[in-house]
């Protein structure tokens, strides 16, 4: 059997490559080795890509290592390989969703299920600091704690997407957002992540959910996958859309699912009085925060990373849903066409995609 195996590895801004790496090893007693049998990638992977996270990098470099590249990638499903002796509800042959954040379940932010800020070097580590699922093999710290079993007959394409994207938007787009019966809902951005917070906010009878986008396509996706209303603010008129819909009075909640200040302009002024404005697209550049404006209308702002804590809930969820949720799988690739799957998603206005799965059985 080869000691190696293929992968997308970073090796700097605009450089990644398909190529043979070593084969992952148990280090920890809690680790896993996972074969991966599906994957999908991320904006949060393209913005590695695009030289976002020098940090990747420098953190090797910061310990005295030398710099070999990171295989990037936190988001799969596979069959486990090998399990190390402290792993207890992890075996050998076991199919699993592997999560995006991992969790060690002892520290005090772990129990507070605060996950995202693990502090025995859990947290989003995978693809980030560590090496990553666009591999054929992965290690998974804290087995027991970041691996999921799947049950018999899931769909494994909605599956992928309970690695991070469906858990992104339902926890701090619908969740922070207080997303309520009766509500009315604006979700800015129609990204995979933007669709996650529209099909788990459907979980909760929303009375409207309004979805603006740049993009036509997928405008008409969101209305598919469930939004009452959609709105290219390029060529329509949202606020004309919103008073419509809210009588004049603007939504109980806005999602920003984009991460840039035009995006959380939208949301700043389409919140009425009393209402939640939930950040969820990543930011790089500063943005207006007009305080002096916002504190007298009682407005509720949050951000976060996703900590994963709504997966198995989830998982239960989406199995007796009629939602669409497969349908985010817009594109298909075998692990041979890895960088034609990288292409398609670098490129989604071109291609028209939406996320994309490599399957490797």
């Amino acid at each position: 059997m080869s000691d190696t195996m293929r992968a997308i590895t970073y090796y700097g801004d605009h450089d990644i490559r398909f190529e043979e790496r070593p084969k992952p090893q148990i280090i920890d007693p809690t680790d896993a080795i996972v074969r991966v049998v599906r994957t999908t990638i991320c904006g949060t992977d393209l913005g590695i890509y695009k030289g976002k996270n020098p940090e990747v990098e420098e953190t090797v470099k910061a310990r005295g290592e030398e710099w070999n590249g990171r295989i990037l990638g936190h988001e799969g499903v596979g069959v486990v390989e090998a399990v190390g002796d402290a792993v207890k509800n992890i075996k050998v042959g076991d199919r699993v969703l592997i999560s995006c954040v991992s969790r060690c379940g002892t520290c005090d932010n772990c129990a507070k299920q605060m996950y995202a800020h693990c502090r025995n070097g859990g947290g989003w580590i995978m693809g980030y600091m560590i090496d990553g699922t666009q591999a054929e093999y992965v290690r998974t710290p804290f087995a027991d704690n970041s691996l999921f079993h799947l049950p018999e007959g899931f769909d494994e394409d909605v599956a992928v997407f309970l690695s991070d994207a469906l858990p992104t938007g339902h926890e701090l787009g619908v969740q922070r957002g207080q997303v309520a019966p009766g509500k009315d809902v604006l979700i800015v951005g129609a990204g995979p992540v933007g669709m996650g917070a529209l099909l788990t906010a459907q979980f909760y009878s929303p009375a409207s959910i309004i979805v603006a986008d740049m993009n036509d396509k997928r405008l008409e996706m969101a209305k598919k996958m469930g939004a009452t209303h959609v709105v290219n603010p390029a060529t329509g008129d949202l606020d004309a859309v919103i008073a419509e819909v809210t009588d004049g009075r603007g939504v109980d909640t806005a999602i920003e699912a984009v991460g840039l200040p035009a995006t959380w302009d939208l949301c700043a002024g389409a919140v009425r009085e009393g209402g939640n404005i939930a950040v969820v697209g990543v930011h790089g550049k500063p943005v207006e925060f007009e305080l002096q404006k916002m504190w007298i209308r009682n407005l509720t702002i949050t951000t976060g990373l996703v900590s994963a804590n709504t997966t198995a809930m989830l998982m239960k969820a989406v199995r007796n849903s009629d939602l669409p949720i497969a349908d985010l799988a817009t594109h298909h690739f075998t692990w041979d066409q890895f960088e034609d799957a990288w292409e398609a998603f670098k490129n989604a206005d071109e291609h028209n995609s939406m996320k994309v799965v490599i399957t490797n059985e």
